[in-house]
């Protein structure tokens, strides 16, 4: 991978989150590398959410990008920075979907590196955000 900090996502990680209607739900994260493309794969045992792959590349400027595939058949792309410790994750035009909301997923790794807090959101117009739902990745052991 090109950008040294994504390797701190590498791992897996158990993911909660509080989808109105889905809470307590829990699920399972793994980033892995895949030479020079972070592939992140998400899965929760309901069948109101989607299974998920995220394809995140860097750019040769340093610039992330994440392709997201569902189990819907939803394929979106992502501006993505990342800094060791912010993460974000921003839609504000069409691509392989129609643009019918903005979305923005931004979150923190604690210091300890062994959880991750976010929120995703959506805006009508990309200018007035409001909270979605929140997800809370904790990493899992190793080994």
């Amino acid at each position: 991978m090109r950008n040294d900090q994504l390797r701190d996502l590498v791992g897996e990680w158990d993911l909660a989150s509080d989808l109105p209607g889905g809470e307590g739900l829990r699920g399972r994260v793994v980033f892995e590398p895949m030479g020079e493309v972070l592939v992140q794969r998400a899965t929760a045992p309901v069948p109101e959410v989607p299974d998920s792959y995220g394809l995140i590349v860097t750019s040769g400027d340093g610039r992330h990008v994440q392709h997201y595939f569902d189990s819907r058949g939803v394929a979106r792309l992502y501006e993505m920075t990342f800094d060791g410790r912010t993460w974000t994750l921003e839609r504000t035009k069409p691509d392989f979907s129609p643009l019918d909301f903005c979305q923005r997923f931004t979150a923190t790794v604690s210091d300890d590196g062994t959880t991750i807090t976010g929120e995703w959101q959506t805006s009508p117009d990309g200018q007035q955000w409001q909270r979605d739902f929140g997800l809370t990745y904790t990493r899992r052991p190793s080994g």
